[in-house]
């Protein structure tokens, strides 16, 4: 009778822990959409003052949890902004489309509080700027250009129901500031851009 329920409970334990793992298999993707703020550190060269406008715009990525403590994401995002230049000889401003698309590596922090899951990412992309061509933020010859980004950041998933969360991140990028290709324009100025971001989270 003793080994029947012993048996039986280690049975038990078994089946559940293979349901755990089946439950937590099925988790490891995330889709996520997000608002986001872009704002970018103006910069002293040369008598030249270097300043990009404020804006706002969209982030979307996929996560894939390699394990418990760590994941894979890549995301894509959009914003657009004016790249500016002041100095004594006059000045410049280049309206542009910013396209960033970038991978990184996620560790999830071993804490969880009340539905509350840190983590932290670093990885590496780019950062397209494309002219818009709009009058007020156009310059002749500016062209199109890719700069290579590091980023980082960190972020907090609230844990709304097994498949929902709602996310408040940041992400920093560190590059070269772009030029457009213009003569007498080039620099070579390291830009960091501060990337706050909201948003909601699926989970399947």
């Amino acid at each position: 009778m003793r080994r029947t329920i012993v048996v039986n409970g280690i049975i038990s334990l078994l089946m559940l822990s293979a349901t755990s793992a089946l439950a937590q298999e099925g988790d490891r993707h995330e889709f996520s959409v997000q608002g986001t703020g872009f704002f970018t550190k103006d910069v002293q060269e040369n008598g030249t003052l270097h300043h990009a406008t404020d804006t706002g715009g969209l982030l979307v990525g996929y996560r894939f949890h390699i394990s418990r403590w760590l994941a894979a994401e890549a995301n894509y995002g959009y914003d657009r902004n004016a790249q500016q230049s002041f100095s004594a000889a006059g000045s410049t401003s280049v309206q542009s489309n910013v396209h960033q698309a970038t991978g990184s590596l996620v560790v999830n922090l071993p804490i969880s509080v009340a539905r509350l899951r840190p983590y932290a990412s670093a990885g590496a992309g780019a950062l397209v700027f494309d002219p818009t061509g709009n009058v007020g933020g156009f310059v002749p010859g500016a062209q199109s250009q890719a700069k290579a980004a590091f980023v980082y950041g960190a972020g907090l998933d609230y844990q709304f129901s097994s498949h929902i969360a709602l996310r408040a991140e940041y992400r920093g990028f560190v590059y070269n500031r772009p030029d457009f290709s213009l003569a007498g324009a080039d620099t070579n100025v390291t830009s960091h851009t501060a990337q706050p971001s909201a948003g909601i989270v699926f989970r399947f």
